[in-house]
């Protein structure tokens, strides 16, 4: 975190709306006079039963950006921690995971005593899956501390804590019951002993026992026999809502989001980590992703964009400005917002140096990059990259490279890394969503007369014109013939020589694509079969 802040900065961040600042000082007010030493904790969650997934990394995105904006505003200490609940029982077996019939031998067992499904050699499945959240979390350089919930229980760092929930178990059933149904109720325990015979999670009534020893009674349903045992040292987990707040209580967590889905789990949570002596973490709820039909995004269903699939098509930083945008708004999260999200990120990007500080705190990419925003270093747009791929048809970037550097011409590859990234997100986008959605039409009388001008005119244009002077002779050559409204005129290029109805602006992309090879598409858009009026 920032050791040394500008003044000028820390100024603005009190007063910022932005929401990670607005986040932020919701600290301030929980320690009005610091935090005496403490370091202040964030906390996300992660559930092992899967793959890391989008909602994982955009709430430890969005809650470090929470993080650094706090490290604006005041030098406290801070720490996050990404935490995996995998000591949860394996309730059904993941569809897809292979050995099925293996992990059905285990179902109930701990995620953490499940074996590995994929011959990695790793302690776990829920093992296989922590490891890859966290090379997960590192691929995009979070800064976070990982516990696993398994650790916690069986090392004794959760036993205390579990003699508070012995201690208090009938206040914590008086919060609970009333959210359960009626044959819910009957059966439900806060405390899931893990069975001595079977190894299984279990869902049974229990008897509190000796809180200071940590003992329950209960009836085994592998034997039916009655057992005494201790809760302590891994010898049991907690129901969820349960656990969460035990966790609260235990690391001291004063910052954690949660999604919308989970409001009533956040009020529940609250009231019985204060039975337990704990202030319940400061945060918000925030809005569900929704895939192209306006549902949920869920995991089972597999709608909507993975991680993987978005990398494959932008750089991370594109999602990172998804993501940091209005998050308590639900949003569409398909592949067809990812070029606008690109766009707007390297718009932000440009003018972030010369704001000033209070333009600045609100730019997505002061958040995005922890304040150590790059400079924008991409001179072309990726609608524009998307539109040169398609006239060029080819995704060979040594032959897109040679377009480029006719409108950059101090560009490379090896200067200029994040645009030859882009160029590849650009090809592969063009592949996937654009190629079979193109149709060239041709044009009608009037455009075409319109067309043999601009040819005509864009002849008499010296080489290497600027796009600034292409775009303004398009303007003159629209007006020229009459179009009332210019747009239709730039929609008529669009479609007769792009094949679609929208794209980059004409004086950019004739710079781009070459005066010459310009004239080549209106060659080929006049010699088309002439549109009916």
């Amino acid at each position: 975190m920032p050791t040394s802040i500008d003044p000028a900065l820390r100024e603005a961040a009190h007063v910022s709306k932005a929401w990670p600042y607005e986040e932020a000082r919701k600290l301030l007010k929980r320690y009005p006079d610091g935090p005496g030493g403490k370091a202040i904790v964030f906390e996300t969650g992660y559930g092992p039963s899967g793959l890391p997934h989008l909602g994982t990394f955009q709430e430890v995105a969005r809650t470090l950006m929470v993080r650094h904006a706090l490290a604006d505003l005041v030098d406290w200490p801070s720490r996050l921690i990404a935490f995996s609940d995998d000591m949860d029982g394996m309730r059904k077996v993941p569809p897809g995971v292979p050995n099925q019939e293996m992990m059905l031998a285990h179902l109930d067992q701990p995620l953490s005593r499940v074996p590995d499904p994929f011959g990695c050699n790793h302690l776990s499945y829920a093992d296989h899956n922590n490891r890859l959240l966290r090379q997960f979390l590192d691929r995009f350089g979070f800064d976070y501390e990982f516990m696993a919930s398994s650790n916690c229980y069986e090392s004794g760092r959760f036993d205390e804590a579990l003699r508070g929930v012995l201690r208090s178990y009938d206040a914590i059933q008086g919060v609970m019951l009333p959210t359960l149904r009626e044959e819910r109720r009957q059966t439900y325990s806060p405390i899931l002993p893990v069975s001595r015979i079977s190894g299984k999670v279990l869902q049974v009534p229990i008897e509190v026992v000796d809180p200071e020893a940590g003992l329950i009674r209960y009836t085994d349903p592998a034997g039916g026999e009655t057992v005494e045992q201790s809760v302590l040292s891994g010898g049991a987990k907690l129901q969820w809502k349960v656990d969460w707040a035990m966790r609260w209580a235990a690391l001291g967590v004063d910052y954690e989001m949660a999604g919308k889905d989970l409001i009533d789990s956040v009020v529940q949570s609250g009231k019985i980590a204060r039975i337990l002596g704990a202030r319940p973490p400061e945060g918000f709820n925030y809005e569900l992703f929704l895939d192209e039909n306006g549902e949920k995004i869920s995991k089972s269903k597999g709608n909507g964009v993975t991680i993987e699939e978005w990398l494959t098509y932008a750089p991370p930083e594109s999602l990172a400005f998804y993501i940091y945008r209005e998050p308590k708004k639900a949003k569409q999260l398909s592949f067809g917002v990812i070029p606008k999200a690109v766009d707007e990120y390297q718009q932000f990007l440009a003018a972030y140096p010369n704001q000033p500080w209070k333009e600045r705190l609100g730019n997505p990419v002061h958040h995005i990059h922890a304040g150590q925003v790059p400079p924008a270093r991409v001179p072309l747009t990726f609608a524009l990259l998307l539109n040169l791929v398609g006239v060029a048809l080819t995704e060979d970037k040594a032959l897109l490279w040679s377009f480029v550097r006719r409108y950059a011409p101090d560009t490379s590859p090896e200067t200029h890394p994040e645009l030859d990234a882009l160029i590849g997100h650009a090809a592969a986008y063009f592949r996937d969503f654009v190629k079979s959605t193109l149709r060239r039409r041709a044009p009608d009388a009037r455009e075409a007369e319109a067309l043999r001008d601009l040819d005509a005119r864009l002849g008499q244009l010296p080489p290497g014109a600027p796009g600034e002077d292409i775009q303004n002779l398009v303007f003159e050559v629209g007006k020229a013939h009459r179009f009332d409204n210019l747009r239709d005129w730039f929609k008529a290029l669009y479609e007769t020589l792009l094949g679609t109805s929208q794209g980059p602006r004409m004086g950019s992309f004739i710079a781009l694509y070459g005066i010459d090879n310009s004239r080549r598409l209106i060659a080929e858009a006049l010699a088309a079969p002439p549109r009916p009026a």
